[in-house]
């Protein structure tokens, strides 16, 4: 028998959890949304993306919505779908909700179970995008068929936008940008590829992270020429050589030290929940962003250095053309995440300058910049009461990302954008973009509660009468 078929049989067997007397007709929904979407091998080279938009655009128009208001838009191999859940206008501009639904490759060969079947296992979903970020589409289309059932009418339009290629080029969404702004025009945005909260060992809330910010990705390319010549006359300006004196110097070089209200206030808070050295760093950092010991600490954390300054790292080389030729060139790609407010022309200058004149830097593509979202009350207030609905008293903080998600571009177009995935879990069951990826079954469904909540606080009645804006 198929190992794949084996491991989801057994799971099957297994799992209490599948019981149908054990979920709520919703849950059953989304569960069986959620597995036809894990179905889809969405990833870059095969597409399978728009054939998913049209099973997603299927169960929106099953659900009563206008065909004037779903939109799937292709793009190359991929696509888009924007889906519009039609408001009273008395709440204000809309609100996006964004996911993607691409992921990253998965090859099956290495995986313990298929990749492409969502398989429930020991209180865990498995499959690949169960984490990064299927979850997201699957309880972000539920909500609007939950809420549409209920006959929810929203004080301003709900505006789902689920991307196409966000793992590589993301092209869609500057598509969407760029050519379908009417679709997509809002107040601000929630995406559900950001954000989220962390649990301890035991399963105990520790914190719940507003994504707020995102650093820019930018890549150049550091190149040294000569003339090379025949390997047996070997000289000192070695093309290979050269480079790799450059890069030791980029290695030795740090960027200065970055803060924002959002990097302070997560610093704050993770300091109170982080025990030892590094916890009390946090804490002296945010009280004292210059302070020379927290610096010091963060700065070797490789986890945290992303957090207090722009970051650039060697990820590819290429040089010479024969065994027996010196190169004529040798380059290498160097990924920079900047920190929010810093150019990228700056970057840019300033690695010629470290690199040194003998080297020639250069932008791969067009990178784009985003400054952090301000920090929204009404926002803040309705992500603790969705949290706290099931993790009463979890601190509720502003985060900045360390990698790029799509909300990059949204900001950069004006649209404030902040990650409030409703998933919590522990560090230690974070696999996204790895092997046998997955989630906790439990935080899939408070997933779906976590949605249903923050919609209805921030466009419904209530958020009409406070004044909510």
């Amino acid at each position: 028998m198929n190992k794949f078929l084996l491991a989801a049989l057994l799971a099957l067997s297994s799992s209490s959890a599948f019981a149908a007397d054990a979920r709520t007709a919703e849950e059953l929904r989304a569960r069986e949304i959620f597995a036809k979407l894990i179905s889809y091998k969405s990833s870059v080279g095969l597409g399978q993306v728009p054939a998913m938009a049209g099973y997603l655009a299927d169960q929106f128009r099953a659900a009563g919505f206008a065909e004037s208001d779903i939109h799937v838009l292709p793009l190359g191999e991929t696509a888009s779908l924007v889906v519009r859940y039609p408001g009273d206008g008395t709440g204000g501009k809309p609100i996006l909700l964004l996911a993607h639904m691409d992921v990253v490759t998965a090859k099956p060969e290495d995986w313990k179970r298929d990749p492409f079947t969502l398989i429930e296992e020991d209180g865990y979903f498995f499959g690949r995008g169960t984490s990064d970020v299927k979850d997201g589409i699957a309880t972000l289309t539920a909500t609007f068929l939950r809420l549409k059932a209920e006959g929810f009418k929203p004080t301003r339009d709900l505006v789902i936008v689920f991307s196409g290629d966000e793992e590589t080029e993301m092209a869609t969404i500057q598509d969407l940008v760029k050519n379908h702004r009417n679709l997509i025009e809002a107040e601000y945005a929630l995406n559900s590829d950001g954000g989220g909260g962390n649990l301890d060992e035991a399963g105990k809330p520790v914190i719940f992270g507003v994504q707020a910010a995102e650093k820019t990705y930018a890549s150049f390319e550091l190149t040294v020429r000569n003339a090379g010549g025949h390997s047996s006359l070997p000289r000192a300006d070695n093309a290979i050589y050269e480079l790799a004196d450059a890069l030791k110097r980029v290695q030795a070089y740090q960027f200065p030290v970055s803060w924002n209200e959002i990097t302070l206030a997560a610093f704050s808070a993770a300091g109170k929940a982080t025990a030892g050295p590094l916890g009390a760093a946090m804490t002296r950092f945010a009280s004292d962003p210059t302070d020379a010991s927290a610096i010091a600490t963060l700065s070797a954390e490789p986890s945290e250095v992303g957090r207090i300054r722009t970051t650039c790292i060697p990820t590819l080389l290429r040089g010479g053309h024969a065994d027996n030729a010196l190169p004529q060139s040798a380059t290498a790609t160097v990924n920079c995440r900047i920190f929010p407010g810093v150019a990228v022309k700056t970057v840019l200058d300033t690695l010629q300058e470290v690199a040194g004149k003998n080297v020639e830097v250069v932008s791969i593509g067009a990178p784009t910049a985003s400054d952090a979202s301000p920090l929204r009350a009404d926002v803040m207030a309705a992500v603790a009461k969705a949290v706290h609905a099931r993790y009463p008293g979890t601190p509720i903080v502003p985060t900045q990302e360390s990698g790029a998600t799509d909300g990059l571009y949204l900001r950069a177009a004006g649209i404030p954008t902040y990650g409030v995935s409703g998933m919590l879990m522990k560090e230690t069951d974070a696999f996204a973009h790895g092997l046998n990826e997955r989630i906790p079954v439990q935080g899939f469904y408070n997933g779906l509660e976590h949605w249903h909540v923050l919609v209805s606080e921030l466009a419904g009645p209530g958020a009409r009468a406070a004044g909510k804006r």
